[in-house]
């Protein structure tokens, strides 16, 4: 078994969005409404009713982002 804070949040693959917003200093509520408006986006995988963010797919999105 292992203890979950143990693996660093910049090295982990998929992030919650609380862990999102503190990697990527985004609010929880701009990463929620992002997360609903674009439920289907790469950067997203769904844990039953749980968003999930993609690290990597997430960070190139922001990349790419002009605003």
């Amino acid at each position: 078994q292992y203890d979950k804070e143990e693996i660093p949040i910049w090295e982990k693959i998929t992030l919650t969005i609380d862990e999102t917003a503190l990697l990527f200093r985004i609010g929880q509520n701009k990463l929620r409404n992002l997360v609903h408006e674009q439920p289907n986006a790469d950067f997203v995988i769904w844990n039953g009713v749980r968003p999930q963010i993609k690290r990597k797919l997430f960070e190139e999105y922001i990349y790419k982002c002009n605003n």
